[in-house]
Formats: structure tokens, C-alpha cells, sequence
């Protein structure tokens, strides 16, 4: 069952057009990479599908909510609640340890400390970030803050995971370990997932990759049943 999808999307910037007439699904559950050179709207499709960007033309619906119908504030919390974020430079507060940024969208929920920050640093312990907890990202290498994000965009239990280029700032073996986390750590959470990305071997992570080029789909196949570290889904 498809729970987010995307029809006729068209995004403009003065004579380039950045979107032109996207469709997309994804289903519940789903991992699907976003791939496409550098100008070719992924990042564009990224924040239309999150509701950070009002199209110029089309729809988007989640679990049966049209996102455009939704004012500035609902589609603030809905963000918030609904949705979880990755990007590649993590983009955690430095003044706050790892627990602390992990629980942020609980916190600006209005769940208590206490309780946000114990589901956040069960999470932690769960991506192998045990006895780090009160670390700060200063302190942290960059594969241990991306999991920190992992963990930021899965604690309050998102319909759908966001991850912008997650390992482009990463090397490529702590790149595979934070894929691998993060596209267990989705599955596990039932999550669905989408990752933009210019490079086909974060593609080959996700259950399915949509192609784009000049603001259009050009392609879209799903993966092996067999993930890129050679384990079955």
C-alpha cells in the first residue's frame, strides 16, 4: 500500500524548471532512491514530497492528507510528528549532546525530558552508540553523528524517513555502515524511506530507485532481493 505519493509536480525556478509533471509513490515500508545528476531535481522532489516546498502544480498525499491543503503550521508539525531527517553533514546542534539532539522532535512535541530522552538514547544504544550519549558532535567521528541523526529521525516513529545524500561527507566504508543502519533501522521501525543521492551505489541500498534527469522521471526499477552487503531483505 502506497502511503506517500506525488502526481504531476512542477516546480519552477525563473526559466528552469525544476520539477516538470513528477509522479512518485512509495509504500509503506519502502525504501526508494532518488538518484540524478547534480540539477536534475532530486533535492527539489526531496522537499515538495516533506512539505517544505509548495509546488507550483500537482499533489501530494500522505496516508490519505493532502499536503498542500495543509497550512504553514500543520505542515510544520506534520514535519515534526510525521516525518524524519537525515542529511549529509547531520546538522546537529554542537552545544547539545548526542541523547539531547537525538530527542529534539520529541522535545519540541512537549514530551518530557525525561521520557524523550530515554526513548532517544535507547536508540543510540541500538546503533552502537553505547557509553556516548552525553557526547557532543565535536566529540563524535562523522559516522557516529550520522547515526545520531539516524536516531533523531526514527524517535518519534515517522511514516516516512527523509535522508539527503547521508554518506556524502562520509568515507566509503563508514558510508556502507550508515546505510546499513539506516536502511535497517527504517525496516525495523516500518518506515518508509527515501534517499536522494547522485551515486548508484547508495541507489543499490533501497528496494527501488527512480532516475531523474532535467526535472523529469527518466526511469525506475526495483532492486535485487538481495541487498548491496549481500543480505536477503
Amino acid at each position: 500500500m502506497d502511503i506517500l505519493t506525488a502526481r504531476g509536480l512542477v516546480m519552477t525556478y525563473g526559466s528552469t524548471r525544476a520539477l516538470d509533471g513528477v509522479d512518485v509513490r512509495v509504500g509503506a515500508g519502502e525504501s526508494v532512491a532518488v538518484m540524478g545528476p547534480s540539477g536534475s531535481g532530486k533535492t527539489t522532489l526531496l522537499h515538495v514530497l516533506a512539505g517544505i516546498l509548495r509546488p507550483m502544480a500537482g499533489a501530494v498525499d500522505l496516508a490519505g492528507t493532502d499536503l498542500l491543503t495543509l497550512s504553514d503550521a500543520e505542515r510544520t508539525k506534520l514535519r515534526r510528528n510525521d516525518f524524519g531527517f537525515v542529511f549529509q553533514s547531520g546538522q546537529l546542534l554542537s552545544e547539545l549532546p548526542a541523547e539531547e539532539n537525538a530527542a529534539l522532535p520529541l522535545l519540541l512535541s512537549g514530551a518530557s525530558r525525561a521520557a524523550a530522552t530515554e526513548r532517544a538514547g535507547g536508540l543510540l544504544r541500538r546503533l552502537g552508540l553505547a557509553g556516548m550519549e552525553r557526547r557532543r558532535p565535536g566529540e563524535l567521528s562523522g559516522g557516529q553523528a550520522q547515526r545520531v541523526a539516524i536516531a533523531r529521525a526514527l524517535v518519534g516513529s515517522p511514516m516516512v524517513v527523509f535522508a539527503d545524500e547521508p554518506t556524502g561527507a562520509l568515507d566509503q566504508a563508514t558510508g556502507r555502515e550508515v546505510l546499513d543502519l539506516l536502511t535497517a533501522a527504517t525496516r525495523e521501525h516500518g518506515a518508509a524511506l527515501v534517499v536522494v543521492t547522485h551515486d548508484a551505489g547508495v541507489a543499490r541500498w533501497c528496494d527501488r530507485t527512480i532516475a531523474m534527469r532535467d526535472g523529469r522521471v527518466v526511469s525506475e526499477f526495483t532492486a535485487p532481493a538481495t541487498s548491496a552487503a549481500g543480505v536477503a531483505r
